[in-house]
């Protein structure tokens, strides 16, 4: 069972090893609409903590280029904010670590000046200008005016699983670990874009919350997720599904995998469970992605040993941006890290009678999540 909510896995992970070495972020996304014209708007924000053994008394960035000379790690809070479509952008404020307040464990709280990030709360604001942004590149950002105030009530879970005991962790078994404890999200409140309000509403935002963890990033880095879901079969809106797929090429004590993917889909209170580390279900994946002029696509098929999953997803480049991270030891490797919140696509549902597949549903899929990114 793959919806167990496990707030315990939300708490903040950089301990031992990891607070010298190792990264933690709390990632929402979300539906608005634009307050005047009812357009919808996506938006993310991230609260991403980093090295906080290494902390000083300023944030340090470690893509400066005296920080790069001198092998220094970063080490801060870094408030991600941002949206998708023809004018994306992403924004970055950094706090230093004596300027944070954090309560770590379980319901994990983080705090630093008018920005808040917490189980049921989202606050804060980043201000870029055009000058900052030019003059700061090693904040690897743009320039622009967000403020959020939100709640959020996470409905339906994917709990990876592995990783999940303290002795795990604690080793680094797994240099990158995942857990969306709201793959379905319910978020209210509002966003201010440049001086523009936008609403964001429960019914309709088609909300997403989950965290990453570890010392790197996988390569390639994939995630398609979505709770925008329509049966073609019955032309019914499917209320209570959502499915999300992530991974690309894990790592477990630095020995790399081969292509794997965990990807599940929650249909209508039935779970479909395509998670390669569950052995017993004898997953099996493949998958790609292109990138064309306009469009770039990802094609994913999934096969455990009851079901069968057939994802593909386009999403406009236009909309999307390439986003950044720097990794805890300075480097940043993902230059190419496709990252949009306009997907659309389709996911076809098997289910196995006899050893043959047989067709579920056929199910539109819009407002999808998606990413891509490799580095050689």
């Amino acid at each position: 069972m793959f919806n167990r909510h496990d707030i315990t896995r939300n708490a903040c992970m950089l301990r031992g090893p990891l607070a010298r070495c190792g990264y933690d972020w709390w990632w929402h996304s979300f539906t608005a609409q634009d307050a005047e014209t009812g357009e919808d708007k996506p938006f993310f924000i991230e609260f991403f903590v980093c090295n906080p053994a290494l902390a000083a008394d300023e944030p340090v960035l470690g893509q400066t280029a005296q920080n790069q000379a001198d092998h220094r790690r970063p080490s801060y809070l870094m408030v991600k904010a941002g949206c998708w479509g023809e004018d994306h952008c992403q924004l970055h404020r950094f706090f230093a670590w004596k300027d944070v307040v954090m309560h770590a464990d379980a319901p994990y709280r983080i705090e630093a000046a008018d920005c808040l990030a917490s189980e049921e709360w989202l606050r804060g604001s980043i201000h870029i200008t055009e000058e900052e942004a030019a003059d700061h590149p090693e904040w690897m950002c743009d320039a622009g005016d967000l403020a959020w105030d939100l709640t959020i009530d996470k409905e339906i879970a994917f709990n990876v699983g592995y990783g999940a005991s303290r002795p795990l962790r604690t080793i680094e078994a797994f240099s990158m670990f995942w857990h969306a404890e709201g793959m379905k999200s319910a978020y209210t409140g509002t966003v201010t874009l440049n001086g523009r309000r936008y609403n964001v509403r429960p019914q309709d935002c088609f909300g997403y919350a989950d965290k990453n963890w570890g010392r790197d990033f996988t390569t390639p880095w994939v995630w398609l997720s979505s709770n925008c879901l329509t049966s073609r079969i019955t032309g019914q809106r499917l209320e209570n599904s959502a499915f999300d797929i992530g991974g690309g090429r894990p790592k477990i004590y630095f020995v790399p995998l081969d292509r794997r993917l965990l990807g599940v889909f929650y249909y209508e209170g039935k779970e479909y469970d395509f998670n390669f580390s569950h052995l017993w279900l004898n997953v099996k994946t493949k998958f790609s992605f292109e990138e064309g002029d306009d469009e770039v696509h990802w094609y994913v098929l999934q096969e455990n040993r009851h079901a069968v999953m057939e994802t593909e997803i386009h999403c406009r480049k236009k909309d999307m941006l390439l986003i950044n991270y720097e990794a805890p030891n300075g480097s940043k490797r993902h230059n190419r890290l496709w990252n949009g919140g306009n997907g659309w696509g389709t996911i076809r549902l098997y289910d196995k009678k006899g050893g043959r597949p047989v067709l579920v549903d056929e199910i539109e899929a819009t407002h999808i999540g998606c990413e891509y990114g490799e580095y050689d």
